[in-house]
């Protein structure tokens, strides 16, 4: 095992064995979660979904173990072109009809939105570490980071308000971290705030050009208001079914496959699918596991940035290990309805083709930087 670590799997090998272990529990969810899916259009054949989940996960874990050997300067280089391609994508996501709906998350079978997400924190990392002293003046921060943050949320947001708030607080606490002043940072957040809610008005005045305006004012006024809230029982049904499965899974859980609101939850292997977790394996085994495995993440990454021997590898590290586990508690944080629903999936776990290979990647990036740091410190065997 030691030979094929320091042979294949170099860099952090707490983070290796998290990303194998999530991918386990995701084919054991995945293949119980997809029964729905399998009855409705495989005749229920669920072994062709669990095939092709099992097919996903592995090409994720050869671009890990290939992607990982590169030096971290060369990400660097390739943001450059990432974020170009990015905007890119997004435009003709806007300006391309899918399904008679101009406002679609997708383009040719997949999420540009994944690609952007990877390619601004990317980016940022870059610009705030070479321009590091310069983004004590405004004026270089609003073209160096401002604009690169502005652009790609905004084009992101029409079609993925989640997705967008939620780069979108990545990236500001990336700029945080950093070496951008408070008073920057205060007129960045007004400034995303203001617009904000110019975009709202806009939606209201002309809903043809923010059609799911409606959507976001309905999915918060439902999270608010509870069970007071106009059509309540039509809006919450999502949460109310998940938080069901997870009340009958108890502490010990209802046993593999033994799901009940799987047949009847929207997602649920995708945005509920830690309801459906938690139902079978229960809050102790299956969700603070879950949780346990992601936290493990998040302070892996904080050592890897403390110890990495260039800035750009601090904030990659961190801005990519920080998006994931960002990522992972929005989702579990909407399936036990503790926020609107988002729509976000559940890193490494969701069934899903691109967000899986872009996690692959985001954690390949990161255990890129830990190759470094641990050539140097035995930090792998830390606590």
């Amino acid at each position: 095992m030691n030979n094929i670590f320091s042979k294949y799997l170099t860099g952090d090998k707490v983070i290796w064995v998290i990303t194998i272990l999530l991918s386990l529990f995701s084919l054991l969810i995945v293949y119980s979660s997809t029964s729905q899916l399998s009855y409705k259009f495989r005749g229920g054949n669920t072994e062709a979904y669990i095939l092709k989940h099992a097919l996903i996960l592995g090409a994720g874990f050869l671009i890990m173990v290939y992607v990982h050997k590169f030096k971290i300067n060369y990400f660097s280089r390739l943001s450059q072109i990432g974020i170009i391609v990015s905007v890119i994508l997004l435009v003709l996501v806007l300006v391309i009809p899918n399904g008679g709906k101009a406002a679609s998350r997708w383009l040719f079978g997949f999420q540009p939105s994944d690609i952007a997400k990877i390619s601004l924190i990317v980016y940022l990392a870059r610009q705030l570490s070479v321009n590091k002293e310069q983004l004590k003046n405004f004026k270089v921060l609003a073209v160096k980071v401002m604009l690169p943050i502005g652009l790609i949320c905004g084009l992101i947001l029409p079609a993925d308000l989640s997705t967008a708030l939620m780069l979108f607080a990545i990236s500001m606490v990336l700029v945080f971290i950093s070496n951008v002043s408070l008073k920057h940072i205060g007129a960045i957040l007004g400034s995303a705030i203001i617009g904000f809610c110019l975009l709202l008005l806009l939606g209201t005045i002309a809903p043809n050009l923010l059609p799911r305006v409606n959507t976001w004012k309905s999915r918060i006024a439902a999270f608010v208001g509870g069970d007071e809230a106009e059509n309540a029982a039509d809006k919450n049904y999502q949460t109310d079914i998940a938080k069901a499965g997870i009340a009958r899974g108890g502490f010990n859980g209802t046993g593999p496959s033994k799901s009940t609101v799987k047949n009847i939850l929207p997602s649920a292997w995708a945005d509920f699918i830690f309801a459906i977790f938690i139902e079978e394996y229960g809050s102790i085994l299956g969700g603070l596991t879950l949780i346990l495995l992601y936290l493990i993440i998040l302070y892996r990454v904080i050592v890897i940035a403390k110890n990495s021997k260039s800035d750009f590898g601090s904030y990659l590290a961190f801005g990519l290990g920080f998006s994931i586990v960002f990522q992972a508690f929005l989702n579990m944080g909407v399936s036990v309805n503790l926020l609107p629903v988002t729509g976000q999936p559940l890193p490494m776990i969701s069934m899903g083709g691109t967000s899986i290979l872009f996690t692959s990647i985001a954690f390949a990036l990161i255990l890129s930087v830990s190759k470094d740091v641990f050539n140097d410190k035995n930090l792998a065997n830390e606590a």
